[in-house]
């Protein structure tokens, strides 16, 4: 899969880089593989990524995908708003990994 960099912008106010990229493949790709693709190109841990959209149009095989690339994990959590899945595992760690395991 390759990913064509649109966009690279530095947002030091939340210390962050705002990233636009387009990519092409036959199916929509999961954001836990753009995220990987994002962390092996920008050389960085994929906690610090948080990927906001990929759009893509109906009958094409071309992604946009909109991408926040953190200096660090703790600016990350300070800026993202957490789900309520999120906030509910933190809370019980124990029930999640039961459901999982």
């Amino acid at each position: 899969m390759n990913l064509e960099i649109v966009k690279n912008t530095g947002n030091p106010l939340f210390k962050r880089k705002e990233i636009f990229a387009r990519t092409e493949k036959e199916v929509v790709p999961s954001k836990s593989e753009v995220e990987k693709m994002f962390s092996e190109k920008f050389s960085v841990p994929s906690e610090n990524i948080k990927i906001k959209k990929i759009d893509g149009r109906f009958g094409t095989k071309k992604f946009n995908i909109t991408a926040f690339i953190y200096d660090s994990k703790e600016s990350k959590e300070k800026t993202e708003i957490k789900t309520r899945k999120q906030r509910k595992a933190e809370k019980n760690p124990k029930k999640e990994e039961q459901k999982n395991g």
